[in-house]
């Protein structure tokens, strides 16, 4: 989730402090991506006693330009580097941190990383999804913040001041959490540096002659460091810290020990010789601007509406559970609609274990030799991306790598499933995220826009922030060097409506309704320009954000791309009960859906167009199961009934993130039931 990295270098390493200063500047630059909303570092030289952190809610680009953070560098430098020599006098660890903030607000300091406990100083990378139940089942441990690395760092703490070794103290941890972890941690009573991981998300540098480890989440954060900063003359291998695995650096001895975290350990180093020794530790914080978030305590949720037995009253399609306003709909003397009546089935008669066979055996030819990655998998924390990445590791064979585009919409509750599918695949999760301030400062400018005009053909336009990652994953195959991209997109919830709603009549002549030809983009793109002119409050700066978003959705190439269950049988069943019973994927308390849970617009749009014409994404997708056998039309009509009932929570929780106010908001939709179907 976040970027944690570092260099570490023991007694007469052979690297200058320039050098160091470059490597460390440039790893915070590449790692901003992984995360912007906040950055620290923490400088530990054993030998002297003496121990800086420097932490705010700033970039880590920002971060490194303040005075502190010079201040902290030129003192570290002076000690490790007397009189400018180009070997370390004095050994030091300097381990970094750059933030996407996941729980525990950035704007107070204690949440910020590094993270403090005892006399354990900790990094980390992921999310401990049962953060509260540790607390609870160790009272006798001091919580001070709301970030979930504290708890890591007070069990390996608790640990050591029971004596045990730094390879026991974090087996201990890993035994104890649920979620993603990859770490680094020192204790200020002695020099050792541990690193470890649960999900292979540590990439490392290692010069064995020259006592020198450099340290990051990536592999190409790390060799564009590399590169750049030219940290050794002799060709290097950039090494994989792989899941489960964990390594022990001796600062003064210059040894590394490696280790595996079901407790196979190095010798023990007992922290009670060093512990009399006073460390002289100095804290700091940089602030920044915190984001602005519209409190929404007074929200009044009476506003929101829904009748059940109006939206039960309305017409729908005999066959399907479509209703009467939804766009270019048409009845024929059966009741059953052109929307039926074209519908071409994906899976009625198909033999499922027949076409999974097929599937494997067909993209067999990518399989990469010695356990080495290779596939990539977009990974949202949503039901089908995680039953995905279940069948591409555990069934496929493959050794997938996710990635996660966080344009600020993807909701806690999704980042807590990526942690527990990948924790417990040790699967790598590589997170690029967005500048998510500027982002919904663009979503708020764009709904303002819309609620001065509304229109249910521009809704999407709340969603484009979100379509680069088509950019992304082209940026990340030439990163990796993997070719096979593995979507698991479902076939079955395709939303043809939107385009609709810009009079745009669906293909019915193909495979998917919602396909675009280039006459339908350019039809969609003449309704979007058309719109834009009549309300100038869309020309607004999240305009270029846009442009790039059309350009990735309908311009990028996409090759050895394949959605995954255009060639696997769907099952809805299969899917919730793997991963409720296999991975206790977590659900939502304000819907019984396990769709779009991890999807912070949704409930929005969905609001909005439940509101209007009294349908949403729902009924399109239980209607496509009707029409392949999956589901009884009474059964369908049910579910989208209560799925359809307004989302409360996550309104509340979209609304204030975007900085509007609920009330006003949801009124202005309200305005929008002219067809009284909402009492």
């Amino acid at each position: 989730m976040c970027g944690i990295f570092g260099v570490l270098a023991g007694k007469g390493a052979a690297i200058g402090g320039d050098a160091l200063q470059a490597i460390l500047g440039q790893l915070y630059e590449l790692s901003e991506s992984r995360g912007k909303e906040s950055a620290g570092i923490h400088a530990y030289l054993p030998q002297r006693r003496h121990a800086w952190t420097l932490k705010g809610d700033v970039p880590a680009t920002d971060l490194i330009k303040t005075s502190q953070y010079q201040t902290v560098i030129r003192a570290v430098l002076s000690e490790a580097f007397p009189a400018g020599q180009q070997h370390v006098e004095t050994p030091v660890a300097m381990l970094a941190h750059s933030r996407l903030v996941t729980n525990g607000a950035a704007e107070r300091y204690e949440n910020n990383q590094p993270v403090r406990s005892g006399g354990v100083t900790m990094i980390h990378n992921g999310i401990v999804v049962n953060v509260d139940d540790l607390w609870r089942g160790n009272p006798h441990l001091l919580q001070s913040a709301e970030v979930d690395t504290e708890v890591i760092a007070a069990i390996v703490n608790d640990a050591l001041s029971q004596g045990g070794d730094a390879v026991q103290a974090t087996c201990i941890a890993y035994r104890k959490l649920k979620g993603a972890a990859s770490i680094a941690w020192v204790h200020d009573a002695f020099s050792q540096v541990v690193l470890a991981t649960n999900t292979g998300d540590l990439y490392f540098f290692h010069d064995e002659s020259r006592s020198l480890i450099v340290f990051a989440s990536e592999r190409y954060i790390l060799e564009q460091a590399m590169q750049r900063c030219v940290v050794s003359s002799e060709p290097y291998t950039i090494a994989w810290l792989g899941a489960g695995n964990g390594m022990v650096f001796d600062l003064t001895g210059g040894k590394v020990q490696r280790f595996d975290l079901g407790g196979t350990h190095v010798p023990r180093t007992s922290i009670c010789e060093q512990s009399e020794l006073a460390t002289h530790h100095q804290d700091s914080a940089v602030t920044g601007n915190a984001a602005v978030v519209v409190a929404v305590s007074d929200a009044d949720e009476s506003l929101l509406r829904y009748d059940e037995a109006a939206i039960r009253s309305i017409r729908r399609c005999t066959c399907c559970v479509l209703p009467e306003t939804f766009p270019f709909i048409e009845f024929d003397q059966k009741g059953v609609c052109n929307y039926c009546r074209s519908y071409k089935t994906k899976y009625k008669g198909v033999d499922p274990t027949a076409v999974k066979r097929q599937f494997i055996e067909s993209i067999q030819k990518y399989k990469a030799k010695g356990g080495t990655p290779d596939v990539l998998v977009p990974f949202s924390g949503g039901r089908d991306s995680c039953y995905g990445l279940h069948l591409i590791q555990r069934e496929f064979g493959l050794n997938p790598i996710t990635f996660t585009y966080d344009w600020g919409m993807v909701t806690d509750l999704a980042r807590r499933n990526i942690a527990r599918i990948c924790g417990q695949l040790g699967v790598q999760n590589i997170l690029v995220s967005a500048d998510i301030k500027t982002k919904r400062e663009n979503i708020r400018k764009n709904v303002s826009a819309w609620l001065r005009q509304p229109d249910l053909g521009m809704v999407p336009l709340f969603m484009a922030g979100d379509k680069q990652f088509f950019k992304i994953v082209n940026q990340l195959k030439r990163q990796t060097g993997i070719r096979l991209n593995l979507w698991s997109g479902n076939p079955l919830e395709n939303t043809d409506f939107k385009s609709g709603f810009c009079g745009v009549k669906p293909d019915f002549g193909k495979d998917r309704l919602d396909f675009l030809s280039l006459d339908r983009k350019i039809r969609l793109a003449g309704y979007y320009g058309i719109r834009f002119l009549a309300n100038p409050s869309y020309i607004n700066s999240s305009l270029l954000d846009t442009a790039n978003a059309f350009s990735s959705y309908y311009l990028e190439p996409r090759e050895d791309l394949f959605l995954l269950f255009n060639h696997l049988v769907w099952d809805e069943n299969e899917v919730n009960e793997t991963l409720i019973n296999t991975y206790n994927f977590e659900l939502a308390a304000d819907t019984p859906s396990t769709w779009r849970i991890g999807d912070g617009t949704a409930p929005f749009y969905n609001y909005i167009y439940m509101t209007a014409r009294g349908f949403t994404e729902f009924d399109t997708f239980r209607s496509n199961q009707i029409r392949e056998g999956m589901m009884k039309r009474d059964e369908a009509l049910e579910f989208v009934l209560k799925e359809n009932y307004p989302r409360v929570e996550s309104l509340r929780w979209y609304l204030s993130t975007i900085g509007l106010d609920f009330n006003a908001t949801i009124k202005a939709i309200n305005a929008l039931d002219t067809l009284g179907l909402h009492s």
